[in-house]
C-alpha cells in the first residue's frame, strides 16, 4: 500500500478519506511579517487557524493537501503547531512560487545564469521530500510550481527543476495556472517535454473558466483539472463553477477533476476585511455547506463525489497508479 507524507507522519493513502485538493494554511509575506511584528498576532492566527480546520473536520475533511511553497511563506513548524491540535491530516508541498522572474538568492548561479553551474533550486526540492523541510522531519508530498499570464524564463526555469525533482522522487505536481491565458496547456508542455507523466499532474485553478474546450484539451493530455477555487466568485461566478464540473461529470470525467477552494486561514494579501467584501463565501466551509448541495442538484451523483474527493486524490498520490 503506497504511503503519503503528511505534517504528522506518514499515513497510508487509503486512509487520507476525503481529501481537499488546495488549500493553505497560512499564505504571508514572510519578510514583511518579520520586520513589521505589529501586523501579525502569533497566538491568535494559530488559535484561529485551529478553530477554522476544526470546523473543515467537523464538516467530515479528512485531508487537505496545501501547496504553500517558497513565495507564499511557507513555515512548516508554524503549521505543524495548528495540526498537533487538529485531528486532520495536512499534506505539505515543496517547489517555488513565481509568475515571473527567480528570487534573487538563483539568479546568479544556475542553468543560464552569469556563473552557471547545477540548479541548486532541485537539490533544495529532493530534499524537502527526501529529508525533510527546514531541518525538521517533516517530509514534502509533492512538488509545486506556478505559471500565469506567460512563459518567462525564470517560470520556466522552476519548472524544469521541479520536472526533475519528481523524475528523482517519484512525487506527483501541482501547477498554478490561469485558464484566461491558457497556461495550463504550457505547463503541460513544458513538462512533457522534460519527461514528465502528464497523469502525475494536476493543472490546478482550471475551474477559474467554463471553457468545455479548454478543459478537455487539459483532460485529453492526461492531467486532472482542478476545480478547486470555489468561492472565489471574482475570478468565476460560483454557478458556473458549479455547471462546468457537472457537464463534465455528465460527460464521464468526474476520474479527472479534484476539488477545493484554495482557501487560508489567514492571508496577508489582502487589507483585515476585504476578503469578507470582495470574497465572503471563500471560507474552508463553502464546499460542503453549499457547493455539494447544488452540485447534486445539478445531477452530480454521490459517487462521482466520490470519485473526485477520495478516489482521484488517492490515485494522484499513488505512483503505481
Amino acid at each position: 500500500m503506497s504511503q503519503v507524507q503528511t505534517v504528522r507522519g506518514q499515513v497510508p493513502v487509503e486512509s487520507l478519506g476525503t481529501v481537499l485538493m488546495h488549500e493553505h494554511v497560512f499564505v504571508l509575506s514572510e519578510e514583511i511579517r518579520r520586520n513589521y511584528p505589529e501586523l501579525w498576532d502569533e497566538e491568535q492566527r494559530v488559535a484561529d487557524a485551529v478553530a477554522r480546520l476544526r470546523a473543515l473536520k467537523h464538516r467530515g475533511v479528512d485531508t487537505i493537501v496545501d501547496p504553500t511553497v517558497l513565495g507564499l511563506g511557507r513555515d512548516i513548524e508554524r503549521v505543524a503547531r495548528v495540526n498537533a491540535q487538529v485531528d486532520l491530516n495536512i499534506v505539505p508541498t515543496t517547489g517555488l512560487y513565481t509568475y515571473d522572474d527567480v528570487p534573487f538568492f538563483f539568479r546568479l548561479h544556475g542553468p543560464g545564469t552569469m556563473l552557471g553551474g547545477a540548479d541548486v533550486m532541485i537539490d533544495m526540492f529532493v530534499q524537502d521530500i527526501t529529508e525533510g523541510i527546514a531541518g525538521t522531519a517533516i517530509k514534502a508530498a509533492f512538488l509545486k510550481c506556478a505559471i500565469e499570464e506567460r512563459l518567462t524564463p525564470g517560470v520556466e526555469r522552476v519548472m524544469v527543476a521541479v520536472a526533475e525533482a519528481h523524475k528523482r522522487t517519484g512525487v506527483p505536481i501541482t501547477v498554478h495556472t490561469n485558464p484566461s491565458h491558457r497556461t495550463g496547456l504550457v505547463a503541460q508542455e513544458v513538462l512533457r517535454r522534460e519527461g514528465v507523466d502528464l497523469g502525475r499532474v494536476v493543472i490546478g485553478h482550471s475551474g477559474d473558466t467554463a471553457d468545455l474546450g479548454y478543459l478537455h484539451e487539459l483532460i485529453d493530455n492526461g492531467s486532472y483539472v482542478g476545480m478547486d477555487r470555489f468561492g472565489l466568485d471574482v475570478f468565476l461566478p460560483g454557478d458556473q463553477r458549479v455547471d462546468t464540473v457537472a457537464k463534465l461529470a455528465a460527460e464521464g470525467l468526474a476520474d479527472r477533476m479534484v476539488l477545493a477552494q484554495d482557501a487560508s486561514c489567514h492571508i496577508d494579501w489582502l487589507p483585515p476585511g476585504v476578503r469578507e467584501q470582495v470574497a465572503p463565501n471563500w471560507v474552508f466551509t463553502h464546499l460542503h455547506d453549499d457547493v455539494l448541495p447544488a452540485l447534486r442538484a445539478a445531477g452530480v451523483t454521490d459517487e462521482q463525489l466520490n470519485t473526485m474527493l477520495v478516489d482521484n486524490p488517492r490515485r494522484y498520490f499513488s505512483p503505481e497508479a
